[in-house]
């Protein structure tokens, strides 16, 4: 190649021959387009076998649908405390053998926990799929340690079928300063502030004892008198969302022998929704208070003591005393709003979230579980005046008594007399 050979039109130096002639070189200065070709080095084998390696890995790994890196057998999960749940595999089973979260918010409850704890040996489904958890808050009395001295009793029972496949119990105060006396928790004023503070007590409970393996979510009051022990799986073998009994409670046969109870179980009503729109956003509505006027038909009201216990009502909003929840609608993001949610808050609040997510709220209108009797204020008013109805009566009772008998002592004395002058 001679130094003052032209470059090609990309910048190139020409390519020649070592065999041409001087004169074949010249003429291919004119010939642009000519092509020369080079020889080619031959392939390395080691990159055929690079090669030839990752696609037999990548057919094998498409095959076995990407189990190839993720056998459990891999590696030694327990050494690297690892856990893996698969929470599409543990539906919520209608026909029971599922594991349950037992929730029971407690608060000043020393009282009711000897009754409660009679109700936890009674339950029929079986103990060691239940998991118990406490909340204790805001309270004064002896609830903590009186629960301490009845779960060792429970959990230490000589009938293995009694202990409860675990027991937490948590602590926290929320600043309840609403007392615990019947008139005092259900007083109108109080309604509002007191349901946004147990709301977030709920939640408290729900977020820390809920675990992976849970499918169900059973919430249960301290303060039920009766319940059937097979209340857990009466409410699950309906494969509803959400599902209520209906609440009613005992009443002394001088206020009448029996009341319902729970008015927070209802179907929503066109005279609800009017009034929602006319309050502020925050505001909470309640049932059973004369401010608010809702119309709403209640699942206490439709009660038939002779019907079908297995009778469903579609519901909108819900009691919080006895409550079987699908784990999966807490998961899917429904809770107990500690804020005025389409003006509802709580329970009911919850209700209507559950709707929202298109989950079954459902009630049972037949089938009855009984609160404690607590008279309010109204109660112990009828009852004293019935009293003093009572003693007055007897007090009547006794003075005509009384008079008869100094009426028949009087006859002899005449008999006497008559039969002198005989």
């Amino acid at each position: 190649m001679l130094l003052d050979d032209p470059l090609k039109s990309d910048g190139r130096l020409p390519i020649y021959s070592p065999f041409e002639s001087r004169r074949s070189r010249s003429k291919s200065r004119n010939l642009r387009n000519r092509t020369y070709c080079l020889r080619r080095r031959p392939t390395n084998p080691l990159i055929l076998v690079i090669l030839l390696g990752l696609l037999l890995f990548t057919t094998f790994h498409f095959l076995s649908e990407g189990r190839l890196l993720s056998r459990r057998g891999s590696y030694d999960a327990e050494s690297l405390n690892l856990k893996v749940y698969d929470l599409a595999k543990s539906p919520a089973n209608a026909n029971g053998g599922d594991r349950v979260l037992l929730c029971i918010p407690l608060r000043d409850a020393a009282n009711h926990l000897p009754l409660l704890f009679s109700h936890l040996r009674n339950l029929t489904y079986p103990h060691s799929l239940l998991d118990l958890s406490f909340l204790v808050s805001d309270s004064k009395d002896r609830t903590r340690e009186l629960l301490d001295e009845l779960l060792l009793e429970l959990q230490m029972d000589g009938d293995p079928y009694m202990h409860y496949n675990s027991v937490e119990i948590f602590e926290k105060d929320f600043g309840q300063l609403v007392g615990q006396g019947f008139s005092d928790r259900h007083g109108f004023a109080a309604q509002g502030p007191r349901r946004k503070l147990m709301a977030k007590a709920r939640n408290w409970l729900l977020t820390s004892a809920l675990k992976p393996e849970h499918s169900w979510v059973y919430w249960r009051d301290a303060d039920i008198e009766r319940s059937p022990v097979t209340i857990i799986e009466d409410l699950m073998k309906h494969d509803k969302d959400v599902i209520v009994p209906n609440v009613w409670r005992p009443l002394p046969e001088a206020l009448g022998g029996e009341q319902p109870y729970d008015l927070n179980s209802w179907q929503e009503s066109e005279a609800a929704l009017r009034l929602a729109k006319e309050l502020p956003e925050d505001a909470v509505i309640v049932e059973g208070y004369a401010e608010y006027a809702t119309w709403r038909p209640h699942l206490a009201y439709s009660r038939d003591a002779n019907g079908n216990v297995d009778e469903v009502l579609d519901l909108d909003g819900v009691g919080g005393v006895s409550i079987l929840v699908k784990a999966k609608v807490f998961r899917a993001g429904a809770h107990f709003p500690g804020f005025a949610f389409l003006n509802h808050a709580e329970t009911e609040g919850f209700g209507k979230m559950s709707r929202s997510l298109k989950f079954t709220v459902a009630g049972l209108p037949h089938y009855v579980i009984w609160h404690i009797f607590e008279p309010s204020e109204d109660d112990q008013k009828v009852l004293k005046e019935k009293e003093e109805e009572a003693k007055a009566k007897e007090k009547e009772k006794a003075k005509s008594m009384e008079v008869g008998h100094e009426a028949s002592k009087d006859v002899p004395s005449v008999n006497r007399m008559e039969a002198s002058r005989k």
